[in-house]
This record gives structure tokens, sequence and C-alpha cells, in this order.
């Protein structure tokens, strides 16, 4: 991007067709851009029943957290409604402002709409009728969702609610007990200084008579199945000192019920294979490396991988965006006649304009609700809807049969529950098999995922979870399991349970599995 188009106004007002003044996007906008920071006019509740409502006014405030009618300048009162909006928005408490930012990326000339909630008394700017809601439902002009917000979207460490990371430098590095999320930890770090603390898994080993057969041997070994991710943390081959000079090589785990491996045929035969003991994990020290390697030699990795990685401000933001994001689509699927149940996967977020050029991954976010009702289906949970809808995009996005791709949009256009964001381009052709499903990506959801949407999950390769709703009883991700804890699995991934939000699970009862 040229220095004149990065310091040219994103947008500007014009007519929109039908609904008055508007707000364009003026040239590419990627997502998580800061649009506008409204200053707003604040009323008491009783000055706004006693004469704001009662003039033009009354189409525009919106709820204030502390209960008092807040009217934003500047762009605030010009972006028009969708019920599938390009913009979000966020109050700040603290400066008496609103924060207008893009939740995708937007083509040029493409009109920037905002969410007012169900009850809006006009059309929508993209033509469909205003969608239905029951009587007494809570409208606020934050999409009905100041309540669920209050409840569900606050540190309770802190007592600071979400709104407290609008303000201030988006690279900063948020201290773990101010994210409006806690990390489930996966595995604790075992003290493994000595021999008797060290876990051990069995192996299949076999000794070498001629050392110069090491590399025959380890040839050999990337030709079968034996050469498995599973036991990276330890090394091939184990040279004892004399005596009595022995080279040993690691073949293969050992299961009580399977034969020991074959071994090749070379001129000078190899001892039959026998099992050993060896360590289940990296060392994490210098002083547990030297332990472990004296049953094997092993990895010295002081950064074990999985572990938590730092977020920044602007990262906590766009976290705090999509937990809106699916809790309005819980609410509209309520609204429908289903279960208030939602998740959504976001574009990933991008630090610098350079990551996201570097980035080949997602282009578009995707949301789905449950449908269970609707399609009288037991399968068709919100996690699996969006689940599929992701890897129908990713298959029609590597195809280069032009047929099958339209067959694999047209069957994720008209999944029920599904209301995938339009992208501003394509993703990139991509060779079958590279960025499987959900990789790379982050999951958000209203209710902890059942134990099958979470093994779906593990499947996907999520990177990670966050959740609003812990499901004790049914839960997947730490509830009834926590299916990336278990043994043998080929996947993990993180977890987050936004912080607040073991209240009443929004019209899902505990047997309900979501």
């Amino acid at each position: 991007m040229s220095s004149a188009s990065r310091h040219k106004a994103p947008s500007h007002v014009r007519y929109s067709e039908g609904k008055g003044r508007g707000v364009f996007a003026e040239r590419q906008i990627d997502a998580q851009t800061v649009l506008e920071i409204s200053p707003v006019l604040l009323f008491t509740k009783d000055e706004y029943n006693a004469y704001g409502k009662h003039t033009v006014l009354d189409q525009y405030p919106l709820k204030w957290p502390d209960g008092r009618m807040a009217l934003a300048q500047g762009l605030g009162s010009l972006f028009n409604h969708s019920d599938h909006p390009n913009v979000s928005y966020t109050a700040d408490i603290e400066t008496d402002s609103i924060r207008y930012t893009t939740t995708r990326a937007v083509a040029p000339d493409e009109e920037l709409c905002i969410f007012y909630g169900h009850e809006q008394r006009f059309e929508n700017t993209d033509g469909t009728p205003p969608a239905p809601s029951e009587p007494g439902t809570n409208e606020d002009g934050w999409g009905g969702l100041s309540e669920i917000e209050a409840e569900g979207m606050v540190n309770e460490g802190s007592g600071k609610d979400i709104f407290t990371f609008a303000d201030g430098d988006p690279c900063d590095v948020i201290d773990e007990e101010d994210l409006p999320f806690e990390r489930l930890k996966l595995f604790e770090d075992p003290e493994e200084e000595t021999v008797d603390q060290v876990q051990t898994t069995k192996v299949w080993v076999v000794d070498l008579p001629d050392p110069r057969q090491t590399n025959a041997v380890l040839k050999w070994l990337k030709q079968t199945s034996f050469d498995t991710p599973l036991h990276s943390h330890l090394k091939r081959v184990r040279k004892l000192p004399s005596p009595p000079n022995t080279t040993s090589v690691l073949l293969s785990p050992h299961h009580d019920t399977q034969p020991p491996p074959p071994i090749p045929v070379l001129e000078s035969p190899l001892s039959e294979p026998y099992v050993l003991d060896v360590p289940k994990t990296a060392a994490l020290t210098l002083s547990s490396c030297k332990v472990k390697s004296s049953l094997w030699p092993t990895v010295y990795a002081p950064r074990r991988k999985g572990e938590p990685e730092l977020w920044e401000r602007g990262k906590v933001r766009w976290a705090c965006d999509a937990m809106r994001r699916v809790v309005r689509a819980a609410r509209e699927a309520e609204d429908n006649g289903e279960l208030p149940i939602a998740a959504y996967v976001p574009i990933p977020y991008f630090a610098s304009e350079d990551e996201s050029t570097a980035d080949d991954g997602l282009r578009r976010d995707f949301v789905a609700s449950d449908t269970r009702k609707s399609l009288a289906h037991p399968l068709k949970h919100s996690v699996i809807n969006v689940v599929r809808a992701i890897a129908d995009h990713r298959a029609s996005s590597s195809s280069e049969t032009s047929d099958t791709r339209g067959e694999l949009q047209k069957e994720s256009t008209l999944t029920p529950g599904l209301a995938p964001t339009d992208a501003l381009t394509a993703a990139p052709s991509r060779s079958n098999g590279m960025h499987y499903l959900l990789t790379s990506l982050t999951l958000f959801t209203t209710h902890e995922p059942c134990i099958m949407c979470s093994m779906a999950l593990l499947h996907s390769r999520v990177k990670e979870v966050m959740y609003l709703y812990p499901m004790e009883r049914t839960g997947g991700c730490g509830g009834a399991a926590c299916l990336p804890r278990l043994e043998g699995v080929n996947h993990r991934f993180g977890i987050g349970v936004w912080k607040g939000g073991n209240k009443a699970k929004k019209g899902v009862g505990e047997e309900v599995d979501a």
C-alpha cells in the first residue's frame, strides 16, 4: 500500500438508496481496522424519557453500560443497520466514546454497517426484512446484548470489564490475570530431576553390530510407518562408550498386543528388537536433560511446545469483538426458534500489515448456529456446522475444477444456520493437504463444546477454542472431560474460558449438549 493511500481517509459519507445518508468505504479496508472513535453525549434515563425520545434523536441513542442514554457524534450516528454487519463497536466508559472497527476485509465502495438490534423500525441495508423478536426483548441499541455482556464479559479477578482494553497501545502485552478469559492448563510440568521421577514409556530398540549400518537403518525407517513424530523429543540413535561400543536405534513404540517390528536385512545381521524404557517427554531443564539422557538421548526444550502465547491489547480487542459476534448470533438463533447456541471463526488476528500479507490462511469469517430443531437432526450442533462450512470453503478454494468448486460453494451457502461473511477476495489456490480444516484458527462459541464437537475440533486441528458458558455435565473442553488432555490424541488445542460466564446458560439446560 502506498504512503498516499495509507493516509487517505478510509471512508466517506454519501446517500444510501432508501436509507438517507450512510458511510461507505473509500478504499480497501483490512479487517480489525479502527474506522472511527466517536465521542458521545450522555443523558440520564429520566431526562431522555422526558425530552429526547420525543425528538428526531429517538432513533439514534444507545443505552450506555451505566444505564444512561448515549448519542454518538461524528460518523457514529451515520452507520446504517445490517443483520450481517461488517463493523463492530465497543463502548469506552473511561473516555465516553465508541470505537468502530471492521470485522472483516471490506471492498472499496462497500457500505459500512453495524447491527442495531432486532426491533429496528426500518428495513435492513441489505434488503432483508427485520428479524422478528419476542415481546419484552431487551433492545438497547447494542443488539440486546448489554445484559449478557455484563454477566459474561467481566474479568472477575480485577473487576474490570472488556471495555478497558479499548484504549492504549495495541502492542502492549496484557498480564495473564487481566485477560478476559482464563486459559486451561493441559498439563502440569513434572519435576523430573532424578531417575526415579522420570516418566517413561516403552519402545522397541535394536542394536547394530557395526556403527556403519546406522545410515542404512535410518533410511529404512523413513520408508516405513515407524518414522512418526510420536518420539520427536528423543534422538533416534544412542551410542554407548566402551565397553561395549554399542550403537542402538529406536524403532517404534511398544504395544503389548503387537509383535516386534520387522528389521531390515543387511550384510551383518542386526540383533533381535528388545523393549526399553525411555523418557516420555522432553527435558525442561539442563539437569533434567542429563538425567533423562542417561536412559536415552533426550531433547532439551526449555520452552515447551504448546506453552501459552502472550496476548497483546490489539488481539484482546479482536477476541472481545469475536465473543460479541458469537453471542449476537446465538440471540438471533433463539429469535428464529433454535437453541441459543452459536460458533464463530473470525479471520485470524494480525498484529501488522506485513504479518497479514505473509499469511495465506482464511480470508473470511464464518458463523453458524445450532440447527437441531429446524432440521430435526441430533448432530447439527453449531460447532459441527461451522467446521463443515470451513471444510467446504477450504476444499472449494483448492479445487481446480470449476464445477466442483461451484457445487461445494452452493452446498455451503445453503447450509441452514450458516451465515458466512463475504470475503474481499477468494483464498488462494493451494495443494491438497495444506491448511487442513481449522489449522491456525481460533473458534469462539457461546457454550462449551460437547464431547462430539470437541473431538471434531481435535480432528480439525483447531488452534484454540474460546467459550463463554461452561457445560459441566456434557462439555468436552473441561466440563465432563477435556479431550486435549487425553493420552494418545494426535493434536492439542488451547482452551480459554471467558471469565464471568458461569452464569445461567441462557435457555440451555445443564443436560443439553452443545
